[in-house]
């Protein structure tokens, strides 16, 4: 089977959808493929919470939130800790995405149509000093319609293009070459696999059918990291976060499985920083799974007693949701796979949300009635609630040593030293009876009370954990869970695909997790949250509107 286009896009996620929609924009005529059936088009995009980073935003301002592009760049950078010399191109992708960060990202995507949720979150909040990791201020934007609020925009255009005959789409395309014509990449081709029917997210087979040949001017790499691929992410661990986990869940579909990697390299795409990766610790297991060994991010809130596998509570400042990176380091120190939260039934109310659009139906399906009961009302999340109710990672008791005997009964819990985990719990609680304190995360705690966002829906006021008013007892064992890929294929700004001699490489853009998120690495080492969608929009919009200038 053979096609012919003026570009060809290789996935079908936000970046893929991007470019693609800015191509057609200008006449192009589009061929987009995916080793996946139709059914998974907006790919990790539309299985995100939605979140979007944003600086000096009119929902910022109204919250008292005084950002600045200064500020913003100096947490990039303490956060990125760009030491290398592939990073050139990383460091100019991260001054153009702060740029669009702070300018015209938001009124292009709300032309567009995509509207914001009114508080601001605040994700990675450091706790280092004023040029370590961190966002200084609350940055974190959830997207009304979360992912698929913002895929939807993009997919439509497609859609209306497809309809009015500028667009194909392919299913159940795999490439497994890219074409090389006079050192210009021409078109791609590879295996069309046997039709599926599956549901979005779950595991298809790869059983080839015939093969397939695209021609084109301008060929999209969008095809993902690596995330679903647990041997790649083993392969490319890198050693100074410890060795890699003999136990992960997954916190992406199987497609995810890094197969476009040899691909580009084989046509002389150059790949670089393998070895960063961005992966949670706060991964529970799905009770109800799409793909194998899925995984949930609990994106909790700053309260929860974190214990590592043994009981003994982690060091400052790494808090929920302070420093993702910092505390997997810290974890694979301790010779184990998981660790623990300890919290009261108050703290998971207020505090416990779960990533993913399925586990947000509220802001998923903006109905704001449900939004208010869920956000504001009594009680657990419904999707929250599920989790407690028939989570294998949830134990609910009354009393601290039930908790703890019904702790060490999990896989692993045998490694729990009974007395430590008590005196931890104990010893926090008397540091709240008043208003002076020498524990870091009480001080954090009542800081963050001081934003209206955290007060309002985010961050419960500090109380003792064994008050039995504040009760039942819950304790979450916690996985590490894959997520993103920080490097990828090494591009100029207008998404090019870049050689080992550092040359543009004749037809060939690479945009997305692909990517890097733009450059090879447009984050570093550490992200600062809601930069990953960001990044896929801009590597896209980059790649699209260079291509339309052909």
């Amino acid at each position: 089977m053979r096609h012919q286009a003026d570009v060809l896009v290789i996935g079908w996620g936000l970046s893929g959808l991007v470019a693609a929609s800015e191509a057609v924009a200008a006449g192009k005529h589009v061929i987009i493929v995916d080793q996946e059936p139709r059914s998974n088009l907006g790919g990790q995009a539309w299985w995100s919470f939605g979140g979007l980073f944003f600086i000096d935003s009119p929902e910022q301002r109204r919250m008292g939130i005084r950002d600045s592009f200064e500020l913003a760049r100096q947490d990039w950078l303490g956060t990125a800790g760009f030491d290398r010399e592939e990073d050139v191109w990383a460091r100019r992708w991260a001054d153009g995405y702060l740029q669009f960060a702070a300018g015209e990202k938001r009124a292009w995507l709300r032309g567009k149509g995509v509207g914001f949720f009114p508080v601001v979150g605040w994700a990675e909040r450091g706790g280092y000093t004023a040029m370590g990791p961190g966002n200084s201020v609350p940055r974190f934007h959830i997207t009304w319609g979360t992912g698929p609020g913002v895929v939807e925009p993009f997919a439509a255009a497609v859609a209306e293009a497809e309809e009015g005959g500028l667009v194909t789409v392919l299913p159940r395309h795999r490439v497994t070459r890219l074409t090389v014509a006079d050192g210009r990449v021409t078109g791609a081709s590879g295996h069309v696999l046997e039709a599926s029917g599956a549901a979005r997210g779950v595991a298809t087979a790869r059983t080839p059918v015939s093969d397939f040949e695209v021609s084109a001017e301008a060929v999209v790499v969008a095809s993902g990291g690596i995330g679903g691929n647990h041997d790649l992410v083993r392969e490319q661990w890198p050693k100074r976060l410890g060795s890699a986990p003999e136990s992960m869940i997954t916190g992406v579909p199987a497609y995810v499985d890094g197969s476009m990697q040899q691909p580009s390299a084989d046509a002389g795409a150059r790949l670089v920083n393998g070895d960063r990766m961005w992966h949670y610790v706060e991964g529970i297991r799905n009770w109800d799974p799409v793909w194998p060994d899925h995984g949930i991010r609990i994106l909790p809130g700053p309260s929860s007693i974190w214990l590592d596998a043994t009981g003994r509570r982690l060091p400052v400042p790494l808090f929920p949701g302070f420093d993702t990176l910092g505390t997997l380091q810290h974890l694979r120190a301790t010779g184990y796979d998981h660790s623990w939260f300890v919290l009261s039934r108050r703290i998971v109310e207020k505090e416990f949300t779960l990533s993913g659009s399925e586990q947000n139906p509220d802001l998923t399906g903006r109905d704001v009635p449900e939004l208010l009961r869920a956000r504001l009302g009594r009680g657990a999340s419904d999707p929250v609630q599920a989790f407690l109710d028939h989570g294998a990672d949830f134990v609910v008791r009354d009393s601290l040593p039930g908790l703890i005997d019904a702790m060490r009964e999990l896989p692993g819990g045998e490694a729990l030293d009974p007395q430590r985990v008590h005196d931890e719990v104990v010893s926090r609680d008397r540091e709240i009876e008043n208003e002076f304190t020498k524990d870091a995360q009480i001080a954090m705690l009542r800081q963050a009370r001081a934003f209206r966002g955290d007060r309002l829906i985010r961050t419960a006021s500090p109380h003792r954990i064994l008050d039995p008013q504040n009760g039942p007892l819950i304790a979450v064992k916690l996985h590490v869970i894959t997520r993103k890929s920080l490097g990828g294929i090494q591009t100029d700004l207008q998404s090019r695909a870049l050689g080992a001699d550092g040359e543009p490489i004749p037809g060939l853009f690479a945009v997305g997790e692909a990517a890097g998120f733009g450059g090879g690495g447009v984050h570093g080492y550490r992200a600062l949250e809601g930069t990953f969608l960001g990044g896929c929009l801009f590597s896209g919009r980059n790649a699209g509107r260079a291509i339309a200038a052909l």
